[in-house]
């Protein structure tokens, strides 16, 4: 362990999670707008579904943990959706998936009082580029999922944790997936605004916003073109409408 010590936002998920740091991906974008902010633990286990996180979540999420994390970002459901009929298929039944993940959110609730966590449902996929990329379609379809995200949203509700709805967030959409199901940088664009806006409007004592968050060592200098190129970031991010005379050319960075 190496100091000093800063708020942690864990990743924990599937492949949509382990991937997150490529194709310019929203883990790694998390990453830079958060430098000197908060360290980026990514918990991403590529082909898993809710019934396996339930084997292991009690151990990426120790209860006697010294540190615990300050945002959870929680993503588990495409695999659950899978057509059961399919080969090998990950396939778990829909109110198993919903118990599942109530019981890993209250666990992580229950963490500390100040460990926020925000839901993904399932996500959409283009089956079309599935079956080019596979030669099959996976066991993944839209009618499915659509089920699984809709269970998704209602327990983000019952539990009161803040959900986006990564299924309308992406279907139907072009150029999101580079496979049919893991995401390119327009599609973890997407997702990531969602999280960002989430982070910016939610009334979290303490707040988890990069702008309101202390700078490490700001007392002994930062590199000020460097910070205007992360402010400049999380504003395209978010949609902040900057003066041109403000405006950062990453071309000549």
């Amino acid at each position: 362990m190496i100091g000093p010590s800063r708020p942690v936002f864990a990743l924990f998920g599937s492949s949509i999670v382990e991937l997150s740091s490529t194709h310019n991906g929203w883990g790694a974008t998390l990453t830079f707008l958060y430098a000197r902010k908060a360290d980026i633990f990514l918990r991403g286990y590529g082909g898993w579904n809710s019934r396996k996180a339930l084997e292991i979540y009690e151990k990426v999420f120790p209860k006697d943990a010294e540190i615990h994390p300050s945002l959870v970002i929680i993503y588990f459901g495409g695999n659950d959706s899978a057509d059961p009929n399919f080969p090998y298929s990950s396939y778990i039944p829909l109110d198993e998936y919903v118990e599942n993940m109530r019981k890993i959110v209250l666990h992580i609730k229950d963490l500390s009082e100040k460990t926020r966590l925000i839901m993904l449902t399932a996500p959409a996929v283009n089956e079309e580029q599935i079956v080019k990329t596979y030669g099959v379609n996976l066991g993944r379809t839209n009618e499915r999922s659509k089920i699984y995200a809709e269970a998704g949203i209602k327990l983000g509700e019952e539990l009161g944790v803040p959900t986006i709805d990564f299924f309308e967030a992406l279907y139907g959409q072009p150029d999101v997936f580079w496979d049919g199901m893991h995401l390119t940088a327009k599609g973890s664009d997407i997702l990531f605004k969602k999280i960002a806006k989430i982070i910016k409007e939610a009334e979290w004592e303490p707040s988890l916003d990069w702008d309101k968050m202390p700078t490490e060592f700001a007392n002994i200098g930062t590199d000020a073109h460097l910070e205007n190129l992360i402010k400049g970031t999380e504003d395209n991010i978010i949609g902040i409408t900057k003066p041109k005379s403000q405006e950062i050319n990453l071309a000549t960075i």
